[in-house]
């Protein structure tokens, strides 16, 4: 593996300085971008969906918790599988507290198509707390392209699914996959796919984890 040219100080600078008018375009642009994601239209979820969580069953209305939007992370866990995808279980790692997430109205979940039985030892073995449901008898991995027929054989596929909700009613509107979850992990990213973004206009000031009001 070759290392960085070794050069002086001011020379770093120089070539530091050029890269930060890079990233400040790059930031600006994903700002702009946000701004767009949050202007796609969205889309009336009809369908029942019925979940199995450790509550035992629960609607996908039941996810968002009483809270405005949900965030779904579909987790590659087949039925047949014996444990969870392990780039899957990575990106898990890097979720924070969700207090974040909730004191802006944001629930977040995660969404598998394995029985909540074999879910369950798998999610104590990597000692998360996350809220995680089986969609094992229901079509929401088909229909949120989570899980793909490939040659009539069920693919998995990782993703995240954004969710707004108006009282009872709940609309779809944003999802990405593969690639599409690069760069996400944090609060601020996941609120950024979401159609009500950071909400600033909450004027709820970040927190420890702790001392919000939920």
């Amino acid at each position: 593996m070759s290392l960085p040219e070794i050069v002086s100080r001011e020379r770093w600078r120089a070539a530091r300085e050029e890269l930060q008018l890079k990233e400040e375009a790059l930031t600006r642009a994903r700002d702009a971008l946000g701004a767009e994601r949050r202007g796609l239209p969205m889309v009336a979820v009809d369908p029942e969906y019925v979940f199995e969580g450790g509550d035992g069953k629960a609607t996908l209305l039941d996810l968002f918790d009483g809270r405005a939007q949900l965030i779904v992370h579909h987790f590659m866990f087949a039925p047949e599988w014996e444990a969870g995808c392990p780039g899957c279980s990575a990106f898990l790692d890097q979720i924070g507290h969700l207090a974040h997430l909730r004191a802006r109205g944001t629930s977040f979940a995660v969404v598998s198509r394995a029985p909540f039985t074999r879910i369950l030892p798998f999610k104590a073995r990597m000692g998360w707390t996350l809220p995680w449901y089986s969609s094992y008898q229901s079509d929401f991995n088909r229909d949120f392209e989570a899980t793909l027929l490939v040659d009539d054989e069920p693919v998995e596929r990782a993703g995240i699914s954004c969710f707004l909700r108006e009282h009872d009613r709940v609309f779809h509107t944003y999802s990405a996959h593969g690639r599409g979850l690069d760069g996400l992990g944090s609060t601020t990213s996941l609120l950024d796919l979401t159609a009500l973004g950071r909400m600033p206009e909450s004027g709820d000031r970040v927190r420890y984890h702790d001392e919000y009001d939920d």
